[in-house]
């Protein structure tokens, strides 16, 4: 199962490296695009939720590590939610393969 990385850019500017075991982060995100905050949550939650399921299927079991991208990708978006009265959104900077 080929795995890759894609890197991000928050609110504030602040760039992150994030890790999917699938590809289909492709099939959800677009390089050098923005995304509103709740938009890019959901589809992180979503991609992220297929790439554990393509895991769990292969291996019997869901992928740790997907899961933990997605928990760490909405406890981030929590803090800038919180913060925020105004729209903020996510920069999909580039893939990693």
């Amino acid at each position: 199962m080929p795995e890759m990385r894609f890197k991000i850019q928050w609110p504030d500017g602040t760039e992150e490296i994030c890790y999917s075991p699938s590809l289909v982060i492709k099939d959800y995100f677009t390089p050098d695009q923005s995304y509103p905050l709740d938009d890019f949550v959901a589809r992180s939650r979503t991609a992220l939720t297929i790439a554990s399921d393509r895991v769990q299927a292969k291996y019997g079991m869901p992928c740790s590590l997907a899961l933990n991208q997605l928990s760490k990708i909405e406890r981030r978006a929590d803090q800038f939610q919180q913060e925020a009265a105004i729209p903020i959104a996510v920069k999909v900077i580039q893939f990693i393969e």
